[in-house]
């Protein structure tokens, strides 16, 4: 019989960031850090908006590129927020979800053998969604001594007459790693220089505790060669509403809808009409859960601190990434022993690309409660693991 299977399906890793979800799932009394879930509820008024639009028999599909409504009210947002214009009708695309927009996006611009740079430790998605499109990923490997950032240097080395596209996942998932103005000006320089465009993925831009959010489409010369993502799932605690959406130059965003049409139709339709309600009257909201996420953060830093753990401290997104490489472990075998002996789920750094080894991912999208048993808990594997050592 034939091979039913397409090689480089079979080729890609599946997430390693699922692997200890399940098995905590399974497991009494444990604890897990591993989800990048928040842990409030999406707020009433935003549920209630979803709710009523089904009460109206508002069911049915909306426009591929997504309500009207929707898109004019994303074009408000970011004109506010990161002070770019976007038009609603043309340049707006209304999608499932962050993640399918870096898809299309990526389908839409991508020749084969045409080179994506991908700084890791990343979010999952971008290396198979890179070689799903036929493109080539070529990795840029962040440093710690740099805070995980991106630096011009690291830009301009990993550039050929092959490169294309440079992903920019800023607020970072997993190093909670962001990239401030300066730091944007730097490499936007380069890549006017080289002629590339940027995808930049900005699913946490709520989320950042030491300045606000810039967009590196805010800088002379970006807008027209960059694809912004964003959605709603974690400033707004919508994770299961799946909405997101994409922002960019007229001609992208045409193409990237006709792959959206044929694949996915629409949003869904009760998604929007809530999300049209979050950007509307959800900023309150959004305070209050990014000083919750705040005030988690600093107490992880602070315990990190009291038992000598190391860690940078991360100024975005809801994840820390201590390093563990004094206890000659590997991420995976660190984390599996913690989840056997002590029940507290975490995620090798090496979910993240390679460069992720010696690290974990720890989510701080959790009750400050249960942060308190969790670090307790790894305070005394940490004490049994130098022991160990030292023996």
């Amino acid at each position: 019989m034939r091979n039913p299977l397409a090689d480089k399906v079979v080729n890609i890793k599946p997430s390693g960031i699922r692997k200890f979800f399940d098995i905590v799932s399974e497991m009494k009394d444990a604890i897990s850090l591993g989800v990048g879930e928040p842990d409030f509820d999406t707020p009433w008024h935003i549920r209630d908006e979803g709710i009523y639009s089904l009460e109206k028999g508002k069911t049915f599909y909306t426009s591929n590129s997504g309500l009207m409504e929707l898109r004019k009210e994303i074009c408000t947002y970011l004109k506010r927020r990161v002070g770019v214009t976007y038009e609603p009708a043309s340049e707006v695309l209304i999608t499932v979800g962050g993640s399918e927009g870096i898809d299309a996006a990526l389908r839409a611009m991508l020749n084969p053998g045409d080179e994506v740079l991908i700084p890791q430790p990343s979010y999952v998605s971008y290396e198979p969604c890179t070689v799903l499109a036929g493109g080539v990923p070529v990795i840029i490997e962040l440093k710690e001594e740099n805070e995980f950032r991106l630096t011009a240097k690291e830009l301009e080395d990993a550039i050929t007459d092959k490169t294309k596209i440079l992903i920019l996942p800023f607020p970072n998932n997993p190093t909670g790693a962001i990239m401030e103005r300066s730091d944007l000006e730097a490499i936007a320089k380069i890549i006017e220089e080289k002629d590339l465009f940027v995808l930049s993925d900005e699913i946490y831009s709520e989320l950042t505790y030491k300045e606000e959010h810039v967009s590196i489409t805010s800088l002379p010369g970006m807008r027209e060669r960059t694809i912004l993502i964003n959605g709603f799932s974690k400033a707004y605690a919508m994770t299961g509403w799946r909405l997101g959406y994409a922002c960019g130059p007229k001609e992208i965003i045409a193409q990237m809808t006709k792959i959206h049409q044929f694949c996915i139709m629409c949003a869904p339709t009760t998604s929007q009409y809530a999300a049209v309600e979050a950007l509307k009257n959800g900023d309150k909201d959004v305070e209050e859960m990014r000083g919750a996420y705040d005030q988690r953060r600093r107490f992880l830093m602070n315990a990190f601190r009291e038992m000598g753990l190391a860690c940078f401290e991360p100024f975005g997104a809801f994840y820390v990434f201590p390093c563990i490489k004094e206890f000659g472990l590997t991420s995976e075998a660190f984390a599996t022993r913690f989840l056997q002996e002590e029940k507290v789920a975490v995620v090798p750094g090496t979910a993240f690309g390679d460069c992720g080894e010696g690290y974990l991912r720890i989510s701080y999208a959790y009750s400050i409660e249960n942060l308190k048993v969790a670090i307790g808990r790894m305070k005394n594997f940490v004490e049994r693991l130098r022991a160990e050592k030292n023996a």
